[in-house]
């Protein structure tokens, strides 16, 4: 494992490397990002990495300060996982140069968490549009836990005409039920309980036709959460929202327990 800091020495050590699957993290690797890696593995060629807790995507400083971070766990885990580059650029090696392409920013952006944090998804592909400039892979894997963020660098790579194939994989979950997130290390165990009912909970409603999301609304609060975002279901093939369910649709959450913030879909 070749571990840089320095995104022009990486570009020489992968000059030659045309078959490479790129894993973009923020570190607080979990069974999720691990889950990527191995499917990164089945791919012919290498792959590469990259740990960088991106500021521009934080709504405040406080929760850019508060993310996890447990970088030298991080690299025992990507040692472990045999992954032959690893990226740790700091601020200065992302910012320092204009990309050739600008953002392009979907309208679904503006919807779900984009309607809550202002800037983020903009934040999101800054870096990632950086990214992938700086390391050119054949593929990106992305988890479907993020689905908003996953379709919105979709678009911009397929706008732009970047020649870097997307890779949407299976949301990764703990035993009990919750989306793996980085997040979840911040959770005690009675909030890590009320999680898991809201898992239990929307995972039984996605069975049904039609629903109130009001009552859905309430039910969730009757948990033990004092904040949701939003509660809504979308129809992914017009992206606009609905109250059916069927296989075309999905169930979007995000909600707060303590000071927390989590997303999850179903």
């Amino acid at each position: 494992m070749k571990i840089f800091k320095n995104k022009h020495k990486l570009q020489k050590a992968i000059l030659n490397q045309k078959n490479l699957s790129f894993v973009p993290t923020m570190g607080g690797l979990h069974k999720g990002h691990i889950s990527l890696i191995k499917k990164s593995n089945k791919f012919k060629g290498k792959n590469i990495v990259s740990i960088f807790v991106n500021p521009k995507q934080f709504n405040n400083k406080k929760d850019y300060l508060n993310y996890p971070r447990s970088l030298n766990k991080d690299l025992s885990i990507l040692k472990n996982l045999k992954v032959d580059y690893v990226f740790i650029p700091n601020k200065k090696e992302i910012f320092s140069f204009k990309p050739k392409n600008n953002i392009y920013l979907d309208n679904f952006s503006k919807k779900l968490c984009g309607s809550f944090r202002k800037g983020h998804f903009e934040g999101v592909l800054n870096i990632i549009n950086r990214l992938l400039e700086i390391i050119n892979p054949k593929r990106i894997l992305l988890g479907a836990k993020d689905y908003q963020q996953l379709y919105l660098i979709k678009r911009h790579v397929t706008k732009k005409g970047i020649k870097t194939l997307v890779v949407k994989c299976n949301t990764i979950r703990e035993k009990n039920g919750m989306a793996c997130s980085t997040r979840n290390k911040l959770l005690n165990k009675k909030q890590a309980r009320i999680g898991s009912k809201i898992y239990v909970y929307l995972n039984r409603l996605k069975k049904r036709h039609v629903v109130n999301i009001n009552k859905m609304k309430e039910d969730i609060k009757n948990f033990g959460v004092k904040k949701i975002d939003y509660l809504e279901i979308y129809n992914l093939k017009t992206y606009k929202k609905t109250s059916l369910i069927n296989k075309n649709t999905k169930i979007f959450i995000a909600y707060y327990l303590g000071n927390v913030r989590l997303i999850d879909n179903f």
